[in-house]
């Protein structure tokens, strides 16, 4: 019965679902675009290009929020419309990267532009090309997709606080720290959208299932499993575990910014003092100061403590609210495991250099 309900709930029972998604991404494509914000360069392309993106994810969101809250004391819309509907929601959602992938990959064999950011790589494996994509840079209408990874962020924050509308009634300290947390991260991470420009999916990844499925589907519904078991399940937690919790995610915030900020300040300036020192370069080319010289993806450390954060409210009574974090641990080890090997690469005796300075690959003194 309980199989028989799960599949039930994934299959969408009206078009409210697909209507939610249609306004989302309207939403953002319409106004980010006319929002003001400030025009920050990407990175130089091969050929010399280098594409422009209008910062303003803060003021986007903060719209965004205020428009449902309105629409919700109006009521235009009920605030548990999401919460309501999770599973339906879900399939929609996967549904739809299916199809925009597919939409991707003809546009893109469709394409004779030659410009770094839309020339097409095609290997002949109809799969492969589906799944990492054919073109860096695809546009709709003058709007660079990649830059929708926004959406995800924003996707995860909006069930969040439709989950948090549900659970009202009966909020608890578990619900509150973890719903806290979250919103910290999110409101940081779109706050941070300059930063965007830098990372490796942005500059160096095309644009095809793997991004498409993890920006609109993997996060908003998995980073949220806590909560929608806490929604489910009450859990009381002690005073002291409410601290440790605290503790964890100050240390991994402060980790997991620090390292990314400490990197995009390098990239822009790297004469800029690190913790107050003039900075230790590698070959004119890596950092090895600050956080950077305590472990060569010291980023990845923040990341997986941030995670945990996110489920400790949760107690330890079940497995399933450690989901994410388990999955971002196994990721982690693979994505950097492939860094390792693609700067050794790059880089050759200059990366080598820094893996003896720095010996420590996540971890310090442990991994």
């Amino acid at each position: 019965m309980d199989l028989e309900f799960l599949l039930h709930s994934l299959i969408p029972s009206s078009w409210t679902s697909a209507i939610i998604l249609v306004v989302f991404f309207i939403y953002l494509a319409i106004a980010g675009s006319i929002l003001p914000g400030k025009v920050v360069p990407g990175v130089i392309l091969q050929d010399g290009s280098r594409l422009h993106y209008r910062c303003n994810g803060m003021l986007l969101l903060l719209l965004l929020v205020s428009l449902l809250g309105f629409g919700a004391k109006m009521n235009l819309l009920s605030p548990t419309v999401i919460s309501d509907r999770g599973l339906e929601l879900l399939s929609a959602t996967f549904i739809f990267s299916f199809l925009v992938t597919f939409f991707l990959y003809a546009a893109g064999c469709n394409s004779s532009s030659q410009s770094s950011s839309l020339k097409v790589h095609i290997t002949g494996n109809l799969i492969s090309d589906w799944w990492f994509g054919i073109q860096l840079n695809p546009q709709f209408a003058g709007i660079d997709l990649k830059f929708f990874i926004r959406a995800g962020m924003m996707g995860w924050l909006i069930i969040n606080l439709s989950i948090l509308a549900k659970s009202f009634q009966m909020l608890s300290c578990s619900m509150i720290l973890y719903q806290l947390f979250c919103a910290v991260i999110c409101s940081s991470y779109i706050y941070i959208c300059p930063a965007f420009s830098y990372r490796w999916d942005i500059i160096a990844e095309r644009l095809g299932f793997m991004l498409v499925f993890g920006d609109l589907v993997w996060i908003p519904f998995t980073f949220s499993i806590q909560g929608w078991w806490l929604l489910g399940n009450k859990v009381e937690i002690t005073t002291a575990a409410t601290i440790a919790n605290c503790f964890v995610f100050l240390i991994g915030y402060m980790v997991f910014r620090g390292a990314n900020k400490q990197k995009h300040m390098f990239k822009k300036n790297p004469k800029a003092h690190i913790w107050g020192r003039p900075p230790k370069v590698i070959g004119g080319k890596l950092l090895a100061s600050g956080y950077w010289g305590t472990a060569r993806h010291c980023n990845y450390l923040g990341d997986l403590l941030l995670a945990l954060s996110f489920s400790l409210p949760c107690g330890i009574s079940s497995p399933i609210p450690y989901f994410y974090p388990i999955y971002l641990l196994i990721l982690l080890i693979w994505r950097e495991r492939r860094d390792e090997a693609r700067c050794a690469q790059k880089y050759k005796e200059i990366w080598a250099d820094y893996c003896r300075l720095v010996p420590w690959r996540i971890v310090p003194y442990l991994y």
